[in-house]
């Protein structure tokens, strides 16, 4: 027997094919429930986009643990070597809005969320080891420059080269954004970071500055321009339709993690400060340790129910993993989850891909827009009717702090200058991979209309690497002589 339509209310519907009338001409009558169910429920929806990382694709899997790491942290989820943790994997874009298309140059988004038996671990990060800026009072400045002029309601290059031009420190993550991976293939094919600096801790109390990096298994492939033009030209969707089909087929996307680890003590005294988000740290210092294998093996039900809402928050952290005092890192900690709540509401965290699977939420949070669940329970704590109590037990180690509150520009170690990473980075290029470099940043750059703008922007690369900036300031005035002729 055939399954019964019914309306919300759980009533049958005897027509979902014509709307009541006030007879065959007449006009609709608004006891009409299920038109006006349909129609009220057509026009609510869409939530709000996210302003960054709109446009996103995601999936199930697994991170398995495949070399003994328990000796730095005591997180549960990397005990043993073999132990099995379910997990979602959102990728995107940052600046396209939710209709954009996939083959852009743009960095991608890496946001992981571990169901772990000690809850949700979630792992926010890009496909870039740096970012532009090292201050989040900055990134409402840096996103603004990057998206629709406010007047001219399209992307423009004086904006996003003008913002450039007063932020050195985005130099490196430039050069990153406009190599031979600004542009990849598919979420399959490119890398993953936590980017920013964390915590782990043992069960001894030792605790290790951390970086995360996600090798992918399937090989690095990215597009160079004219491939990309041609890829959106017959696809806009075209990493969500590999992604999606690939797993359908059985190929499942894996990635190898491997971390860096740093010994607390060694911070305050390495060459450059090893939380600034703009940099990061070469692998001779410290070298990579292989951790375990992530593997996707399911694609969404529903990607509105279960990609689009999907939260992650930094913050949300497990016992032996915890917070640096990287600046970018601790405002992501507070506006990760506050744009969720903005975008989903403060009960987003009970819908099914954001909850615990592991274990069970249990807290004193109650009531506010679809709130669920919370039955008789007392909703203050402490009380005497045996409702959820501390731990006592902290998740992460506590840094010393020293000094005076106020706004201050972190003291510079002796290799703590914006620029030479950037060369470190150019000067590893190949020829190819320099030549396509300076043809992608001279292409954009040329399209700015102010002389001092172009000269500011000029002048970081040349201090990266007096070759680097010298072909870049050549090509960027042939196409601008080009331009005006």
């Amino acid at each position: 027997m055939s399954k019964i339509l019914t309306t919300e209310s759980g009533a049958p519907i005897a027509d979902n094919q014509n709307s009541a009338s006030a007879g065959e001409y007449g006009p609709l009558l608004i006891q009409d429930q299920q038109l006006i169910e349909k129609l009220a429920r057509f026009n609510r929806e869409r939530i709000p986009e996210r302003v960054v990382h709109a446009r996103g694709s995601g999936a199930y899997g697994y991170f398995e643990v495949t070399d003994e790491v328990s000796q730095y942290t005591k997180a549960d989820f990397l005990s043993a070597v073999g132990k099995r943790t379910d997990v979602f994997l959102r990728f995107s874009t940052v600046a396209g809005a939710l209709g954009s298309s996939d083959a852009v140059r743009d960095p991608r988004g890496f946001a992981l969320k571990f169901y772990t038996a000690e809850g949700n671990y979630d792992l926010v990060g890009n496909n870039t080891p740096v970012f532009f800026i090292k201050d989040p009072i900055k990134f409402p400045d840096f996103i603004h420059s990057q998206k629709r002029d406010p007047y001219t309601g399209i992307q423009e290059a004086d904006n996003v080269w003008d913002f450039w031009a007063h932020s050195p420190a985005s130099t490196h993550q430039i050069t990153w954004l406009f190599g031979d991976r600004g542009i990849p293939a598919s979420y399959r094919h490119m890398n993953g970071y936590g980017s920013h600096t964390y915590q782990w801790v043992s069960e001894t109390g030792e605790a290790f500055w951390v970086k995360y990096h996600f090798k992918t298994n399937q090989g690095v492939r990215s597009l160079d321009g004219n491939q990309s033009a041609e890829v959106l030209g017959a696809d806009a969707d075209s990493h969500q339709r590999d992604l999606h089909q690939a797993i359908e087929r059985g190929v499942f996307p894996s990635w190898t993690l491997y971390v860096q680890l740093m010994p607390v003590a060694e911070a305050a005294n390495y060459r450059f400060n090893p939380f600034d988000l703009t940099k990061v740290w070469p692998h001779a210092d410290y070298p990579l340790v292989k951790v375990g294998r992530l593997v996707l093996n399911q694609n969404p039900d529903n990607v509105f129910a279960e990609v689009e809402q999907s939260a992650f928050s930094p913050n949300n952290f497990v016992p032996g993993i915890g917070a640096s005092p990287d600046k970018m890192l601790q405002g992501r900690l507070f506006a990760y989850a506050d744009a969720q709540r903005y975008r989903l509401g403060v009960n987003h965290t009970q819908l099914a891909v954001n909850a615990p699977r592991a274990t069970k939420a249990e807290n004193y949070g109650q009531d506010g827009l679809s709130a669920v669940g919370r039955g008789r329970a007392k909703n203050y704590e402490p009380n005497s009717y045996d409702g959820p109590a501390q731990t006592d037990s902290a998740l992460a180690a506590p840094v010393r702090l020293d000094g005076y509150t106020g706004t201050y520009t972190t003291p510079a170690h002796t290799k703590d200058d914006d620029f030479f990473q950037a060369g470190e980075l150019y000067r590893l290029m190949s020829a190819g991979e320099q030549e396509r470099l300076i043809n992608n940043i001279a292409g954009f750059l040329a399209q700015v209309s102010r002389d001092d703008v172009v000269e500011k922007n000029l002048a970081h690369f040349h201090a990266a690497d007096e070759t680097y900036g010298a072909r870049l300031e050549a090509a960027v005035a042939k196409l601008r002589a080009g331009d005006e002729g």
